[in-house]
């Protein structure tokens, strides 16, 4: 019990009061994303309208089994998923809003939180030193700058986490329980790099054995990958792994592929005068 209010005490302090983040959202999202990894209507972490999608099933407007709600693909959504491939990092660049705003979803919901209103006097003490800190600075100037700079590096992380993802594989519907160890391989992606930069990856790039042992300490995933590679070649699964650059190419080229299908009319959203005059033939 001790270690528990220990463990939940570090939590959060380091996710609501220094990151913003609460860290009772973090886990219910995360822990779904890893019993359904890349499902499209049962997965959150690739539920992303209005602004992307990594498939063309989305344009029939799925229902998200996780947010309980129907992921709309309206004109709106079209026009901006046609662009996806070139807003992808401009977007990744503010995406700690999107967690801000989870965060604040959720502990403000009908749904059972634990610790709400610890998390809650968490989040606001967040919003207390944050922009407190920022005021010191000489002029607004240099606050701007800061915010988007800080907004900048955390785009980082956010970008780590689509390569693992957004160019694997994906299915419709829940996994089975003969087909988890498939799902988790099929849908997950290493990046592969030398050991004296796992410090900016941060344990990211063994995505695949990170889904497969999810509680291991990140300074053993270098350790056991050569073992999970073997297991994999043994019973024929895949094991995706390629190095950062073309992972980034992979994403990119999937987000493109699916920008395409949507400037093509697949799907029945309707189209508006923006959108028409924006993709005038002729």
């Amino acid at each position: 019990m001790l270690n528990r209010r220990f463990n939940r005490v570090a939590q959060i302090l380091s996710d609501n009061v220094l990151a913003g983040i609460s860290i009772g959202w973090w886990k219910w999202n995360h822990n779904a994303h890893h019993i359904v990894c890349n499902s499209l209507d049962f997965d959150p972490d690739l539920q992303h309208l209005p602004f992307f999608v990594v498939s063309s099933k989305f344009f029939n407007s799925l229902t998200s089994q996780f947010y309980d709600r129907k992921l709309n693909f309206d004109s709106l959504a079209r026009f901006l998923v046609s662009y996806q491939h070139w807003t992808y990092y401009p977007v990744m660049c503010f995406a700690r809003v999107n967690l801000f705003a989870q965060s604040f979803f959720l502990l403000l919901s009908n749904r059972k939180v634990e610790s709400r209103g610890i998390e809650l006097l968490g989040l606001l003490a967040f919003w207390v030193w944050y922009p407190l800190l920022v005021s010191f600075l000489p002029n607004w100037w240099d606050r701007v700058l800061f915010v988007v700079a800080s907004f900048f590096v955390t785009g980082i992380q956010h970008v780590q986490f689509c390569l693992n993802h957004f160019s694997s594989k994906v299915y419709l519907g829940p996994p089975s329980g003969g087909d988890w160890f498939e799902k988790q391989t099929n849908g997950t992606l290493d990046v592969s790099c030398s050991a004296w930069m796992d410090w900016f990856h941060g344990g990211l790039q063994f995505q695949v054995e990170h889904h497969l042992f999810p509680q291991l300490p990140r300074c053993l995933l270098r350790k056991i990958a050569p073992l999970v590679k073997d297991l994999c070649k043994k019973h024929n699964l895949p094991y995706n792994c390629v190095p950062f650059w073309k992972a980034n190419e992979l994403t990119i080229q999937t987000l493109r592929n699916a920008a395409l299908q949507a400037r093509d009319g697949f799907g029945p959203a309707p189209k508006n005068l923006v959108w028409e005059a924006v993709n005038t033939h002729g």
